[in-house]
């Protein structure tokens, strides 16, 4: 019986960037999956989960395992895949218990493959690279659960390091490791509305994505994402584009470079500046990727107005979930108290706030 824990994650700034071959800036969290497992002799696999009653039995020898909109979509898939990307492995009894949220934008799902992922490697002594495993996590996102989702989450998830938050290219994956100021608390505040409209909103947007890309590239080429697209040039060859897919791109163009910026920004504890990038960041996300909603826009209105918070925006894919607040360790209190006041007494829901620290990726905790 061995224990292996994935952490979520929050992203400071860089979003929807991820899947157009851009860049993000992560950091995992100190919430995380943790799977325990116990070999058996067969090729099945018997998955638990602390979230939900049900228990699941696959056998790892059948062809035709197919996700089935269920909870355990996220770790049958990583089983299928790692089988697919030719490493066989041994039936086991996995037990799953998460403490991260569940539709928060922290990404509990990226948190579950991965914890699956290194358990299921472990339990059958096969050894995978990193990068690989992360690759493949994501796979089984894509192509198992149905969901176009980027690298950034499961990337993360490995390579997180405590302290600091990572500038990922997620077309390279390349990585650099950016030091938070020992000062600053990651402050996530969860609206507790999640929109069951996102995943469709989600994969909509990436098709959004790919149309700006086929007509600019007629005018560029070379181009094979808009990463590789600068907002001058979007301005010279995008006015033909229908203005949805216009503003999309716009999105994804700016937040590029916003990401750049703010790594610049925390190597040189220019906080104040990296809070102006993360409030453009999400006025970007409000008015033309067309993510925030309602609740977010509130959160991210109270959290300016407390003093001691350099920045706040919305985090994750949108339509619900949390926003991200980079908050002094001394205001932290005070923060709590205003945003969730002021929240509650505007929409009637109680928000969970959660004060995170920046952590390791994956790695096995028992043995």
């Amino acid at each position: 019986m061995t224990t292996f824990r994935a952490p979520g994650r929050v992203n400071l700034i860089g979003e929807h960037t991820d899947y157009n071959a851009g860049f993000v800036m992560p950091a995992a969290i100190d919430a995380s999956v943790h799977a325990t497992i116990t070999p058996r002799e067969d090729r099945k696999l018997q998955i638990t989960s602390n979230n939900f009653e049900d228990e699941v039995e696959i056998d790892l020898d059948d062809p035709n395992l197919a996700a089935r909109s269920h909870w355990s979509d996220y770790p049958v898939g990583v089983a299928v895949m790692l089988e697919r990307a030719g490493h066989r492995l041994r039936g086991g009894r996995l037990e799953m218990r998460s403490d991260v949220p569940i539709g928060s934008g922290l990404s509990s799902s990226a948190a579950v493959e991965v914890a699956t992922a290194t358990a299921l490697i472990a339990n059958s002594g096969v050894t995978v690279d990193r990068k690989e495993l992360a690759l493949i996590c994501q796979k089984a996102e894509n192509e198992f659960v149905g969901a176009r989702v980027g690298i950034m989450d499961q990337f993360v998830a490995l390579f997180g390091e405590a302290q600091h938050a990572l500038l990922l290219d997620c077309r390279s994956l390349e990585y650099k490791l950016l030091p938070l100021p020992p000062r600053v608390r990651l402050v996530v505040c969860n609206t507790m509305v999640k929109h069951e409209l996102a995943s469709s909103a989600y994969n909509e947007r990436r098709a959004q994505c790919e149309a700006g890309v086929q007509h600019l590239a007629r005018f560029l080429p070379g181009v094979t994402a808009l990463r590789d697209v600068t907002f001058a040039q979007l301005e010279q060859y995008g006015g033909d584009l229908p203005d949805v897919v216009y503003r999309r791109c716009r999105h994804v163009i700016t937040e590029n470079a916003r990401v750049l910026s703010a790594a610049e920004d925390l190597e040189t504890g220019e906080l104040d500046h990296f809070g102006g990038l993360m409030a453009e960041s999400h006025r970007s996300l409000r008015d033309d990727y067309e993510v925030s909603i309602r609740e977010l826009d509130l959160m991210v209105e109270l959290a300016s107005h407390v003093e001691g918070v350099y920045g706040a925006r919305m985090t994750g894919g949108g339509f619900g979930g949390s926003t991200i607040n980079l908050v002094d360790v001394d205001h932290v209190e005070e923060f709590q108290r205003i945003v969730a006041e002021g929240y509650e007494q505007a929409t009637g829901l109680k928000p969970e706030i959660y004060i995170c620290e920046a952590s390791k990726g994956a790695e096995q905790i028992e043995s």
